[in-house]
């Protein structure tokens, strides 16, 4: 029996994905629930499972083809079992002892996906995406060392890995010239990869805030003397109280949530001719991800406490690095915090998460001189940037908006009095 394998619902407001690679070929047996194939869209990447055992016998969407929701992809035959052929065994017959010879010299083996060296048990616990990325890389998995819960090997662990040489399976890391292209001559001089999706996505929702929202950008600096301390202070316990560590987005996050509070217009949204204010606070938080830049939501970030925010990023962050972020942990955002600090960044200008009106873009922590009570002290200082949309909030709010985080990082206790 046919049983068809068709595009499943791929959330809000996303109506077409981009068939991103078949695991499985016409012929082969697959298992019901077992990954297929995985479809990428402009927000996440899902896969499809089998919606029955039985035998593949056919594919209607190859790789790289453009599906809309209820598109065919395949379909199985349920009733259908793999062709095995047997060969019927063979009387032995005696076989005479080789003569000595000279053991031969062999090339080194070339590197494979899942090499014999490595036990079935562990290329088991592959995700598809990961085995996908490590055959494609021509990456051995056994010579990497997983990030993730128990050792497993993460999309991130293998997109940082070097490539191996085919010829000698040693990793390959060849000078670059000024150009950045390698030295050798037979390196190709451009390289053209079709943008995926999701980049497709960053790229127009960037350029509709340029286009739509009339930012504006205003900064501050803030002394993190007292907030360092705080977090050296009761680090240890904090740790060990609730499991994770205590970090500088979840003052941030709080500072941002008394802010908001004061200033409604920044969580609030131009709906046309009219302006949606909002009653609760889902905190956006910027996470560079393998696939691009994605955004999940902390929601109800109010009602969290410390702990409470800590995980829930540190949950989401794991989840953008697996792939697995769905479309609810994307939307509905009211405000957007992004930390290029982590990656050295001084100062920037954030664009605007569309149609949220603030978003705070945190920097390095540096130490400079500053003059405190009249005396020259170096303090460990980052600036600090809000990009606004300027058509529903002013300036004074932009800059009361600042000066609130600043106070709420620069004195930690008002975040713990709502003052």
């Amino acid at each position: 029996m046919q049983q068809p394998i068709k595009v499943p619902p791929l959330g809000e407001s996303v109506t077409e994905a981009t068939v991103s690679k078949w695991l499985k070929k016409v012929g082969e047996a697959v298992k019901a629930d077992e990954t297929l194939l995985e479809l990428e869209t402009d927000k996440v990447t899902l896969e499809v499972n089998a919606p029955a055992s039985g035998v593949l016998t056919s594919i209607s969407a190859a790789d790289g083809a453009t599906v809309a929701v209820g598109d065919l992809l395949g379909e199985i035959d349920s009733a259908a079992a793999p062709t095995v052929t047997q060969t019927p065994a063979a009387a032995p017959t005696p076989t005479p002892a080789p003569a000595p010879t000279p053991a031969p010299m062999s090339a080194p083996p070339l590197p494979s996906s899942v090499p014999p060296t490595m036990a079935s048990s562990a290329a088991d616990k592959l995700s598809p995406a990961v085995r996908k990325l490590s055959e494609e890389k021509g990456i051995d998995p056994a010579t990497l060392q997983g990030s993730g819960k128990d050792g497993r090997l993460l999309k991130a662990d293998v997109l940082g890995a070097p490539v191996p040489s085919l010829s000698t399976g040693i990793a390959l890391e060849l000078p670059l010239n000024g150009n950045g292209n390698s030295n050798s001559s037979e390196a190709p001089q451009e390289e053209r990869v079709k943008l995926s999706r999701l980049r497709q996505r960053i790229a127009q929702r960037l350029k509709e805030a340029q286009n739509t929202a009339a930012m504006l950008t205003t900064f501050n600096e803030i002394d993190m003397t007292n907030v360092m301390a705080t977090r050296k202070r009761y680090q240890d316990s904090f740790e060990k109280k609730y499991g994770v560590r205590l970090g500088f987005m979840s003052f941030f996050a709080k500072a941002c949530v008394t802010a908001l509070k004061e200033i409604p217009a920044i969580n609030a949204e131009i709906d046309g001719d009219e302006i949606v204010y909002k009653n609760y606070y889902d905190i956006s938080v910027a996470v560079s991800s393998p696939q691009g830049l994605v955004v999940p939501v902390v929601r109800g970030a109010d009602k969290l406490n410390f702990a409470d925010v800590e995980k829930t990023i540190g949950l989401l962050g794991k989840k953008a690095r697996e792939g697995k972020l769905s479309m609810q942990d994307l939307t509905g955002g009211t405000f957007t915090i992004t930390n290029g600090g982590i990656f050295g960044s001084l100062m920037s200008t954030p664009i605007l998460n569309t149609p949220q009106s603030g978003i705070l873009g945190m920097h390095k922590i540096q130490e400079r001189p500053m003059v405190i009570d009249g005396k020259i002290e170096v303090r460990p200082m980052m600036y600090v940037a809000l990009s606004y949309d300027h058509r529903l909030v002013d300036g004074r709010e932009a800059v009361t908006f600042l000066v609130r985080v600043k106070e709420c990082i620069e004195d930690p206790e008002r975040l713990l009095l709502e003052i």
